[in-house]
């Protein structure tokens, strides 16, 4: 599996990009549970203005979740050189704002559109050293292709538990940058119950502790993928304050996310069982 990951990665990207949506096409055909949570999420987001834009949204959905399942190989593997000169950028006036401000930055950002790039993108564009969270993939195989990417340039690598949260705070607390994506689903007793998408999901607060114990500034981002083999990263203010309530603080970051995700519908992860609730965490209804 290993040889043939390494054979992919250097197929030309908008190669790679038209085989991967014929594979989103094959796996939506093969996947009972894989249609049922991307066109049950999709629904209930309620961005389609109509069933003739639901279509659209879910068809475009089906050929982009197999285009990023199949590139993330690229961005893993490929020097960081050749991925950046086929990314543009904006909101960047956002970034240098922060860097003169002297304090650590976190960047937040859904699983939309070309995620393992966004840290590349992030890593190679700034000076300072960088912790992108990350939490093991199902396929071990595939965890030593995900470390070697994510410590390209110094980066170090933070999983998600108690010494991963360590490590995010010794760089933070060095001036340094944490990359989190804050719409995956903690485990119990690590996340809170908030709107999102008009659904209760069970919400990360680690961002609002980290942000507030060493003074950093949130940028939300994203990395999508524009014409073939080519990208596109954004980044913009966090828009309002966390004030240490956890059930604000995580309705304040899902209205974020949600806002990056209107940017680019098509390419959001909606197969991901965002509402699920994890082993122990309470019901929705029994959040005190």
């Amino acid at each position: 599996m290993l040889a043939l990951a390494k054979l992919l990665a250097r197929i030309p990207l908008p190669v790679l990009q038209m085989i991967g949506a014929l594979l989103g096409w094959l796996v939506w055909v093969a996947s009972p549970s894989f249609r049922r949570k991307l066109r049950g999420n999709l629904r209930q987001s309620g961005l389609a203005q109509n069933d003739s834009d639901y279509t659209r949204l879910l068809y475009s959905s089906i050929a982009e979740h197999g285009r990023g399942g199949l590139e993330v190989l690229a961005h893993w593997m490929r020097p960081p050189a050749t991925l950046l000169a086929r990314t543009t950028r904006s909101g960047w006036e956002h970034v240098e704002a922060a860097l003169a401000s002297g304090r650590p930055l976190i960047f937040l950002s859904p699983h939309l559109g070309a995620i393992e790039l966004t840290g590349v993108c992030i890593g190679s564009w700034l000076p300072r050293k960088l912790a992108p969270l990350y939490r093991p993939p199902k396929q071990a195989w595939l965890e030593p292709l995900m470390l070697y990417s994510r410590s390209r340039g110094g980066s170090t690598p933070a999983p998600a538990d108690a010494r991963g949260v360590r490590v995010l705070l010794k760089t933070l607390k060095s001036g340094g940058m944490a990359y989190l994506l804050p719409d995956q689903v903690p485990g119990s007793g690590e996340g809170i119950w908030a709107p999102f998408f008009g659904k209760p999901a069970y919400t990360m607060t680690l961002w609002a502790r980290l942000a507030e114990s060493s003074n950093a500034i949130l940028l939300p981002c994203y990395t999508i993928r524009t014409k073939p083999g080519h990208y596109h990263f954004h980044v913009q203010p966090f828009s309002g304050e966390a004030n240490g309530d956890p059930l604000h603080d995580a309705s304040l970051l899902n209205r974020n996310l949600e806002d990056l995700i209107r940017q680019a519908p098509a390419q959001y992860l909606w197969s991901y069982n965002r509402y699920k609730r994890p082993s122990g965490a309470p019901r929705p209804e029994e959040q005190a």
